[in-house]
Parts: structure tokens; sequence; C-alpha cells
């Protein structure tokens, strides 16, 4: 019997942990942390390692299935992509091309080849109604630094390593290991700022685990509010002349627009609104402005709220303004292997919005809001009739899943590429089987621009892929040869998916076989600042700009938002997303080892004041309901939540997933009828859909 071991790294999340995968016969036997790996040195989380648990599992998509009527029938690929092919050629002779959608999935973004794919596929097609799960939790991120910094890729991270005060707003990382920061071990490195001297502080709707006494403090605030203690911060600051004016006249431009929004936002008034006393938001400005450098931090806590572009203005507003953006021990960006900001993400200044039947609406990196993806379906004028979801699971992941089960059943042919026969795939017309990530050749592009410590790694396919799963390149390849589209197979005198990446790897004097001969990648330049604003940022006037003119309708109603959140009754619940540590979205729904104890369902976590107050128990069952929709849940008690807040799981809801049958007998209850969707249920500067700070009603099942 022969055995290897092949280092590789994960593809969950951003940090891309280095694994070592056991092969024995051609078959992946165990998957452990890299102890070897110079980055992460043997730290991976139970989720990456559960990959093998994904790799193996037998209700895995091995071959194409085709729908026969209430059900699907095994097909050979040939046949699979010519009916495909037949049916899509046919709806774009009679419609055009705007009668073509697409949904892309949180996965493809862990996968280097899937972007450019998918990206030459629809273009060819002239296919522009594209979604994806970006608008669900980082849009905000994309949109606001395309008007501060010219570039939808710029996003200065923290320089945890030599920072005296880390202010984190929506994060926990001992549970998420943190987002748009890729950093191996979070709390490692956390612990490592409070034994240097220096301080961390968490800001939460909830006693967070990652806000432990070696690590740092907690400050509760209320749902959907982060945006005006930022203001706040930032308006006492000013007060007490703390803006670093020899700053600002070199390198800003609108700072009088700042000045005037902040201003409107003093602690005093904020405090009702967040929940945090005027003299805490006090000591918090004077404590951030004074320290010798300070960083921050928002994620995805604070990118679901209604203002999540607001907010990630003013968190940068506050680097900027105390002299920390590009400052050792403040917020630097992150290179890599590949200087993006000038090349990838750069815009004009053209108005982004066009007319829509919704209203203006806007693309953010070519995607459209998710949360009218049911409503470009259904439209009675114009709508989808062809549709591709690939590495997605739309109906559980996005609001509003009765009416896109509806929208999804009208389309004349609906095409799921995935790991899976998931929720959405059940309603598809062809299923088509992706190879998982020990199946395939990847780099980690996606900490690109993100990396606490830049670093780059290859991998090569770990097994052959088992049974008849494909590549998704080779699927949008072949999908497009069929159609008589150019095609990556047409290449000769071998198709090379990699000659995008190996031209981004050429600047650094590296490439894909380069880097084959270096198994567990090699680190690049340290973060180091100093040129952020000469040179990576990509406004006209290479300014930053504080008061870009496309937040003005966002900014007025902040106001109008503030002035609703005054006026709430006394004792209203506002529900927010609680992460879990045996949870990624819907990637792990299928995974019986991380099924046990409570984690084989989802639940309504309360304050035990608040349950009182409702005649409510631990493992009471309750009817959780607003206007949008109900779920019937059980109850857990939890005294870490701030007094009239609730949380819940996403990536649940399984009950009609026959193809998953472990998710199936844990079905739990989707979330995410209880979110709004449509036009309004999303932050019109973004396509950011409203996902926390989510009004319900909560009352015992009779």
């Amino acid at each position: 019997m022969e055995t290897r071991r092949v280092p590789t790294f994960c593809r969950v999340c951003e940090p891309a942990c280095g694994l070592v995968a056991t092969v024995e016969d051609g078959r992946v036997t165990e998957l452990e942390p890299d102890r070897d790996h110079p980055l992460t040195q043997g730290f991976a989380c139970t989720k990456g390692i559960a990959a093998l648990d994904v790799h193996r599992d037998p209700d895995r998509l091995n071959h194409p299935w085709r729908r026969d009527g209430s059900d699907f029938v095994r097909t050979s690929w040939d046949e699979a992509l010519d009916g495909i092919a037949g049916r899509v050629r046919s709806i774009l002779e009679e419609h055009g091309p705007e009668a073509i959608g697409a949904y892309v999935g949180n996965p493809s973004a862990f996968n280097s080849l899937v972007d450019p794919a998918l990206g030459a596929f629809l273009k060819q097609l002239g296919v522009t109604r594209v979604f994806s799960s970006g608008t669900q939790d980082c849009a905000n991120k994309f949109a606001g630094s395309e008007a501060m910094f010219g570039s939808s890729t710029i996003h200065p991270i923290p320089d945890i390593d030599h920072t005296d005060y880390l202010l984190l707003l929506g994060t926990n990382p001992v549970v998420s290991h943190m987002s748009f920061i890729s950093i191996a071990n979070p709390m490692k490195v956390l612990r490592g700022v409070r034994r240097r001297g220096g301080r961390v502080v968490f800001v939460n709707p909830r006693r967070i685990e990652s806000a432990r006494p070696d690590v740092g403090e907690l400050v509760l605030i209320r749902p959907d509010t982060d945006v005006y203690l930022l203001a706040a911060l930032l308006c006492e600051i000013e007060r007490t002349g703390g803006f670093r004016e020899d700053v600002l006249r070199d390198n800003a431009r609108n700072v009088d627009g700042l000045r005037a929004f902040v201003r409107r936002y003093p602690p005093d008034r904020v405090a009702p609104v967040t929940g945090i006393d005027a003299e805490t938001i006090r000591a918090m400005a004077r404590d951030f402005a004074g320290a010798p450098s300070a960083a921050i931090h928002v994620s995805t806590g604070v990118n679901m709220g209604r203002q999540g572009t607001l907010a990630y203005w003013l968190a940068f507003m506050l680097s900027l303004v105390t002299g920390n953006l590009d400052r050792r021990g403040g917020n630097v960006l992150s290179q890599g292997f590949y200087p993006s900001a000038p090349r990838a993400g750069r815009v004009r200044g053209d108005d982004p919005f066009f007319p829509s039947r919704h209203g203006k609406v806007r693309r953010i990196r070519g995607t459209l809001p998710g949360n009218l993806m049911a409503d470009d379906i259904l439209d009675p004028d114009r709508p989808i009739r062809a549709f591709f979801v690939l590495a997605g699971n739309p109906l559980l992941s996005v609001a509003g899943e009765e009416r896109l089960r509806k929208a999804f059943s009208s389309l004349e042919c609906l095409v799921v590429i995935d790991l899976y026969r998931t929720a959405s795939g059940e309603v598809a017309d062809y299923l088509l089987p992706a190879t998982d990530m020990l199946e395939r050749p990847d780099l980690n592009i996606t900490g690109l621009g993100l990396q606490h410590r830049p670093y780059v790694q290859f991998t090569d396919r770990v097994v052959q892929p088992t049974a008849e799963r494909r590549e998704e390149w080779w699927i949008l390849s072949s999908l497009a040869r069929r159609l008589g589209y150019r095609s990556m197979l047409d290449e000769t005198p071998t198709p090379n998916p990699f000659a995008r990446l190996d031209h981004m790897l050429a600047g650094s004097g590296l490439s894909v076989e380069a880097l084959r001969s270096e198994p567990r990648g090699r680190f690049l330049a340290p973060l180091e600042p100093g040129r952020f604003f000469s040179d990576q940022v990509q406004t006209a006037d290479r300014r930053v700009d504080c008061h870009p003119e496309i937040f003005a309708e966002a900014v007025g109603r902040a106001e109008e938002i503030f002035e609703e959140l005054l006026r709430e009754p006394p004792g209203r619940l506002k529900l927010i997303q609680r992460r879990d540590a045996f949870m990624h979205n819907s990637w792990y729904q299928n995974v019986e080892r991380l099924k046990l104890g409570d984690h084989d369902r989802n639940h309504l976590y309360i304050h035990p004041e608040d349950a009182a107050v409702r005649g409510v128990a631990e493992g009471d069952r309750v009817r959780v309901h607003n206007e949008h929709g109900a779920v019937e849940v059980d109850v857990r008690l939890d005294d870490a939540l701030m007094a009239g807040v609730v949380a819940m799981t996403h990536g649940w809801g399984n009950g009609r997933t026959p193809g998953m049958r472990v998710a199936r007998r844990h079905p739990g209850v989707n979330v995410n009828v209880l979110l709004p969707s449509g036009p309004g249920s999303y932050e019109t500067v973004s396509n950011q859909a409203h996902m926390t700070g989510i009004p319900v009603e909560v009352a015992l099942t009779t």
C-alpha cells in the first residue's frame, strides 16, 4: 500500500490554514493541521478538518443529473451539457441575454479559477443580471472603499502586531476567525496585544466568547447602531481637538462634510440609541485618539445592518483623522503578491446607478442586489428564464425563501453546480457535480490584499476527483464551447487555467510552477506603511474622500433611522445572526459529527429577563415572527446577550432537502424567512441586505 503525506491548505475562510492530507492508494484517509506550515503552525479549526467528511460524504453529487418530472435521472456529461446548451441557445435567440441570470455563492471566493471562468462565460453570453452572496455579507465594504479610496479592493487592515489600541466591531474571532483580514489563529495574535501592554476592545450586542480576560474588553451595543457610535467617537475627537489637521490637509478632501455629519451625533445624543452611556463613549474616543497607535476593524455584524457602508466609512475616518491610517500600529494596506488596488478594483467617477422598475439600482463588483433576485426572475415585462447557481444555496441564504422558490419554479431552465443536491438544487433542472478542495489545484487568492502576514501558497490536487466530479472552470468552458463561444478547452497545446494567476504572480517574481516546488508556500513582503496616500489611493487627486457625494442619500437617511430608533417602544426585541463554530453558512449542513449535542439544530437565544416577561423558559418551543415570516424554534436562555436582543444561527432549514440526508434529519429552521426582501430591504448605496437588528416578536406556541 502506497502512503503519502500531502501538504495543502483549507478553503473555508480567508486564513487558508495549512493542512496535511494522508493519502493511501489514492484515497484521503486523514486530514490534519500542518504543524510544519511556516504561517499557520498547526492551527486549523473544526470546519477545516471536517472538509474530509465533505469529501467522502455518500450524499455528494458524483454524476450529472437531469430532472424528469418530479424526480432526477442520472445522465452523462455530454447529454447534460448538450441539453443545457440547447435550452440556453433557444432562450437567447428568442428573448436575448437579459433572459439569462446567475447567482454565485461564497465558496467561489475560495476557488481561484472560478471567477475568471464564470466572468468569461457570462460576458460572452451577454449576461448582466448577476447576483452573489457578497450582497448578503460584505458589499458595503466594496462600496465604501470605492467611494473613499477610488478602488473596491482597498481595505487597510489593522497592524495588530504593533498596535497599542485595537477596536473591533461586529466580530467574534474565536468562532469566525475574522473576515476581511486573513489571519491564522487570531486569538493568539490578539493575546499578543495584551502581552505587549496594549488594549483590545470589542463592541458587540452580546458578551462574545472572544472577549476573554486575557484578550480584551467588551462594550455592549444595541444592534444596528454602530454607525452612531462611530459618529459620536469622531464628534468627540473633533470637539477635543484630536483631528490631525496636517494629515487631513495633505491627504484628504471634503473634510467639512465629515465634520458636519459627525457633529449631529455627540455622545449624549447617541447614548439612548446605542445603549452605551455617554461617558463610556467619551472615554473610548479619548483612548483611541490618545494611544501611541490605534487600529480599527469592523466585520459582518456591522456589515449586515441598514447602514453598513456608512459605518465602514466612519471606521476609516476614525483611523484617518487620528493619523493612524498608513501608520505603524494603525491601519495598513496589505499588498501580497499582486497590487490589486490600481489594477483590479479601480473605478471611474461615473454615476453607477441606473433606473429600473425597483427605482435606481447599481452593481457592486458586477453583481445586483441579491434581495432583488426573485423580483428579477418574476419581472412581468423582462423575466429571467434560464438561471445558473454556482457554489451557492440562495433558497436558504437569501431572504424570502417562499417567493424565491416560486421564482425558481417559474424558470425554463435552472442549472445548479455544487457539491450537494442542496435545497436550491432540489428545484433545479440540471445538477452538475463540482470538485471539492481536495480534488482541485488552487492558490490562496482569497486573502490577497487582506493578509495580516502576506503569504502565498499553491496546492496541487491531493487526489483525483471522485467519480464524475469536475472543476467549475471545466464545466463552464464546456458549456461555452457547446454554445459556440471561445473556450479555455480550445487552447493549444493544452488548456492553462492558471495563466491569469501566472500573470498576477509575475510582478512578484513568482509563478505557479515555482510555487509547486515550495509546497508550503512562502512569505512575501510584510506590511509596510508609508506609501498609501502616494501610491495606493486611486481617486483622481490621490486624496481620500471624507464625504463622498454618493453617500448623500444615505447620510440623509441616517437621521431618519436615528429618529426611528429613538421612537421605538420599550421592550422591542431585535434579532441578530449568531455564528456557530460547527456551521459555516450552508457548507457543513450534512456533516454528522458536527451535529453533536446542542449543535443538532438552531435555537432562539434570549436574555432571561426578556424571556421572563414573555413567560418563556429554557427549552420551551416558541414562535418567532414579524411582518416578513415566522418560525417555530426551541429556546436557550443566554445572559450573555444584551437585554432586548435575541439571536439565531443561519444556514439551517433543510426540511425539504432529501438529497442531504443528515441535514434533513437535523433541519433546524431558516432564520432568513424573518428578514425583509425585495425593494427597500437593502442599502441602496451598496446593495447590502439588511440582516441584523431585525424587529421580531416571540411568543409560546399553543
